[in-house]
């Protein structure tokens, strides 16, 4: 901040004024523009890392939707097998049970008709 003093000597027949003027000196615009670097840096810090953990986040976000539909696909295709086989053994118990009657209706039938 510049400050100015202003001396005037009334008394004397020659008059004379004299001004000073001091300003600031160069080291305050240089401690001024240090700080604002500093600040400008931080903020641009604090962005980039907020954006950095946003991407972070996402891509964790998208691995963990992957995991899940592949093993939604595994238990899906585990009980498609386990249906398959339950189907499989059903056939082949009804028809068992369809020879077993057929086989005791034929002995039922050899008993009750004598040819």
């Amino acid at each position: 901040m510049a400050t100015e003093r202003v001396i005037e000597r009334p008394e004397e027949p020659n008059r004379t004024t004299v001004i000073e003027r001091r300003g600031s000196s160069g080291a305050t615009a240089v401690i001024i523009a240090f700080a604002a670097l500093a600040l400008v840096a931080i903020v641009a810090f604090f962005l980039l890392q907020s954006s950095r953990n946003d991407t972070m986040r996402t891509e964790a976000i998208g691995n963990a939707a992957a995991s899940m539909a592949d093993s939604a696909s595994t238990a899906a295709s585990g009980v498609a097998d386990a249906a398959g086989d339950a189907a499989d053994s059903v056939s082949q118990a009804t028809g068992a049970a369809a020879q077993d009657a057929g086989a005791t209706a034929e002995r039922s039938k050899a008993e009750v008709s004598p040819e």
